[in-house]
């Protein structure tokens, strides 16, 4: 806990009564806080270890080669991070893991990347939605959007897909902390964040 949250509080009960004053000792303690977010990123990715869930791979395993395999093909530093994050959200969203990775990833990432993360789980589906008894071909309602649909099909079909080798020379962690520090350290926009007025 920080020097300013043991000595420092707002004084308001209900946000109606807060001051400037309180708002600064807020801030401060924000920008603080935000500061380690790639710390809180990394750690709950690191949960997804040893949990295979039936997988020939764990889920860490399988996010790290999504990620890997993404670097290797030439991708850039914004799309390797969504590949390793693509499915942090299996702890707590097992219903919804692309939203979690989305919202986590959204104030960070160019929109077309935040798109693949929030439906890559229908994409994904196309491998494996007719062997539970569901339409395969769900992606296609975004046929209509060309540009995102070959996008999010080719990361699936390409990183996400066939990421699941159990020999596979798959980089660790430590080589994308630092690309995760850096697309974190950034947001491009926030309701949080003051933007510059162009």
């Amino acid at each position: 806990m920080s020097e300013t949250a043991l000595h420092t509080r707002a004084a308001f009960s209900h946000m109606e009564n807060g001051t400037a004053e309180d708002w600064t000792v807020i801030l401060a303690e924000f920008s603080t806080f935000t500061k380690s977010l790639p710390d809180r990123v990394l750690t709950h990715l690191r949960l997804l270890e040893g949990d295979c869930g039936g997988f020939p791979v764990d889920r860490l395993t399988h996010s790290l080669q999504t990620a890997t395999l993404a670097h290797r093909d030439g991708r850039d530093e914004e799309y390797v991070v969504c590949a390793l994050l693509h499915d942090i959200g299996d702890t707590l969203g097992s219903f919804n893991h692309p939203d979690i990775a989305a919202a986590i990833l959204k104030p960070f990432v160019q929109p077309e990347n935040l798109w693949m993360l929030e439906k890559h789980g229908i994409f994904q589906g196309y491998y494996f939605f007719h062997h539970l008894g569901q339409d395969r071909h769900l992606r296609e309602q975004f046929r209509n959007q060309p540009e995102l649909f070959e996008r999010t099909a080719e990361f699936c079909q390409k990183y996400d897909a066939a990421a699941f080798m159990t020999d596979y020379d798959t980089l660790p962690l430590s080589f994308f902390e630092p690309m995760v520090r850096r697309v974190l350290s950034k947001p491009r926009k926030s309701l949080y964040v003051m933007q510059n007025a162009d």
